[in-house]
């Protein structure tokens, strides 16, 4: 992989590292600023609610920004906003800098995924996803960790100042190894370029993303309380358990770009989606025993974000189909379908645990991802059916366009195409 991917995936680290790193300094920033715990746990939402707006609008309104700059800015963004919440005076302008951190993610991510795919070959395009989206797999588990271990013994402001160090690394390393002359999407009107939300096939696209990570989360949310009161395993225990499971993420999201270079996305996914299901329901039986739910642990790791690049990489290719002028603002939805997954899995997960106990998220979570399965399935039958016309793979002048025309001519011919060798 070019080192211009390994830029992006420094990028993509930084970035999730101070989604998710907050959570574990919600009772520490709530006592120092004087807020309640809701208040400070609504900054995680605020965080989310910035990503689902800036990805799909923002998106759209600097498609006529060449790439490179258009990254640079979105790093810029992204570590004044950290800086800023650590100069942050208050609650509010902690809330200011949530959200411009929020809008900076939405977009990079929405960016990233054409940007990665013309840095490779076509056979790579879902290899170069899954590295970039590595970094944020990873940031997930071993840098929310180190910011939460930052902010517990230097302060919760000392962890802003380091994941903005981290912003500024990103940036100059994208200023020195990104191409300067990326292909360059043909700019269209705010009109065209939301598009995709008046194309099923993407919404079909969308409610797989949503479904599949709303289901894994209603029980990832509470899985630490799992471990501890259901496995019997200590505090110390379980922050050595999600250290390892980062490391099984990251295998896993390599594990599935490969997969979907090799299958086609629609066959990764459905396999995937079947793995992740079937760890859940197993993780029912198994929370009971501290060795037996630390192995389907590490399982799950494996399969919880590895369909990342399958999903990114089929919502490019109906894009390139259904709507050419906007592949880009389609690749931001599907960003904004992740953080609703979460935070709707998260909140169900909530509901569940409240009323019917803490052991019941891991089969009713296993119940939903079946439900992304059978949406992925309904997919595939609709690609067999209706295959993707030629002429609209090579219409429109992106980055990945030989990737996607190479999969529409496939699709054109009866039992459809698998991408890579």
């Amino acid at each position: 992989m070019p080192i211009a991917l390994w830029a992006l995936t420094v990028s993509a680290f930084g970035i999730g590292t101070t989604e998710f790193v907050i959570v574990g300094l919600i009772p520490t920033m709530a006592a120092d600023l004087g807020v309640s715990l809701p208040s400070a746990g609504l900054l995680v939402s605020l965080y989310a609610l910035g990503v689902a707006v800036g990805a799909p609008v923002l998106t759209a309104l600097s498609g006529r920004w060449p790439r490179k700059q258009l990254l640079l800015a979105l790093m810029l963004l992204f570590t004044a906003g950290n800086l800023l919440a650590w100069l942050a005076p208050g609650y509010g302008a902690l809330v200011v800098a949530r959200v411009l951190t929020g809008l900076a993610h939405g977009v990079f991510f929405s960016i990233g995924s054409t940007i990665a795919t013309s840095l490779v070959p076509r056979e790579k395009a879902a290899s170069a996803i899954a590295t970039m989206f590595s970094g944020l797999t990873v940031a997930l588990v071993t840098g929310v960790p180190l910011g939460t271990f930052v902010g517990q013994h230097f302060g919760w402001r000392a962890t802003f100042l380091a994941v903005a160090a981290l912003g500024l690394v990103a940036f100059v390393a994208s200023l020195a190894f990104v191409p300067r002359k990326l292909a360059q999407p043909v700019p269209a009107s705010l009109l065209h370029q939301l598009e995709p939300l008046r194309q099923p096939r993407l919404l079909l696209v969308y409610a797989m993303t949503a479904v599949g990570y709303g289901g894994s989360f209603i029980a990832f949310t509470y899985l630490a309380p799992i471990l501890q009161q259901v496995s019997g395993i200590s505090a110390n225990g379980v922050s050595l358990v999600l250290l390892v499971y980062g490391v099984s993420v990251a295998a896993g999201n390599v594990w599935g770009g490969k997969l979907a270079d090799r299958r086609g996305p629609v066959g990764a996914l459905k396999l995937i989606f079947l793995g992740l299901a079937a760890v859940l329901f197993v993780l029912s039986v198994t929370a009971h025993s501290p060795i037996a739910a630390v192995l389907t642990v590490l399982a799950w790791g494996a399969f919880a974000f590895g369909n990342v690049p399958g999903l990114q990489l089929y919502v490019v290719q109906q894009a390139e189909a259904h709507a050419p002028k906007a592949v880009d603002v389609a690749s931001g939805l599907n960003i904004a379908a992740f953080n609703l997954g979460i935070a709707g899995g998260a909140w169900g997960g909530g509901l569940i645990v409240e009323r019917l106990g803490l052991m019941h998220t891991p089969w009713i979570g296993a119940l939903v991802v079946l439900g992304a399965f059978a949406l992925t399935a309904l997919a595939g039958r609709l690609d067999r059916r209706f295959p993707l016309p030629a002429r609209a793979a090579g219409a429109s002048p992106v980055a990945c366009r030989p990737l996607i025309a190479r999969a529409a001519r496939g699709l054109a011919r009866p039992g459809g195409a698998r991408l890579g060798p």
